[in-house]
């Protein structure tokens, strides 16, 4: 670890449990500021006050990222609390998995809402900061599932395709401002996100798969702090990794 993270402001978003979480505590370690937004205000005050523990600084910020005022209310509280972001990392995710057949249009709106309108707002809130300040990275979160396309999993991979293709537009519209921006994808990791599913042969499915071949969640913590902690002129933009047992 070198010292491109110490000092950096950073937002997390879904830094509740599982990615975001592990994300904020690799990152903390590493001195960085860190800003956590999620639903549920007991578990990111419950961070924070860790994160202070540990010595570092942090603040909770309760966050529903299918509100666009939320989110913005977020980021203008980390530059309002330490004057600037330099990070932002659109991480809350959903998964639930089920055949088209099962019309669980509910799930189908639920994922689009946090997977893809999630990440836009967050572009759309951290952005023009950014854009003044000349600096900044944006790190989206896609998955394996952006990069293929499996049986009950088609809303789900559809709204991972969507995160790449709206990283890969950011990209390329930002170099005038010296932004960086990367999205990562990561295979079976160790979370919460398999309990999302209410489909029962998909969730039994997933839970199995699970079990046999997901890693920690500090696996994506290191993609992450890979990603910053490269010189400024050096710009990340995509990590796909998977467990070393994962075939998909």
């Amino acid at each position: 670890m070198n010292d491109q993270i110490k000092g950096k402001v950073i937002v997390v978003t879904g830094a509740s449990s599982g990615l975001g979480a592990a994300a904020a505590r690799h990152l903390s370690s590493a001195g960085a500021t860190l800003v956590l937004g999620a639903r549920r205000q007991n578990r990111i005050s419950e961070l924070a006050d860790e994160l202070k523990g540990n010595g570092g600084t942090a603040s909770a910020v309760p966050t529903d990222v299918t509100d666009q005022d939320q989110v913005k209310q977020l980021v203008k509280a980390a530059v309002d609390q330490f004057g600037r972001i330099d990070v932002m990392l659109n991480n809350a995710g959903l998964m639930q998995q089920s055949p088209l057949e099962a019309l669980k249009i509910d799930e189908w709106d639920n994922m689009i809402d946090v997977n893809i309108k999630g990440v836009l707002y967050g572009i759309a809130a951290a952005l023009p900061f950014m854009q003044e300040q000349k600096s900044g990275h944006i790190i989206n979160v896609s998955s394996v599932a952006g990069h293929k396309v499996t049986p009950a999993g088609a809303v789900y991979c559809a709204t991972k395709h969507a995160v790449r293709a709206i990283s890969e537009g950011l990209r390329s519209e930002v170099k005038a401002y010296n932004l960086r921006t990367t999205v990562i994808s990561p295979g079976a990791v160790d979370t919460e996100l398999p309990t999302h599913i209410t489909h029962e042969d998909s969730h039994e499915g997933i839970n199995e798969y699970y079990h046999q071949v997901a890693i920690p969640a500090d696996s994506f913590a290191r993609a992450v702090a890979f990603a910053i902690e490269q010189p400024e002129e050096v710009d990340i933009n995509e990590i796909l990794y998977r467990p070393t047992k994962q075939e998909l």
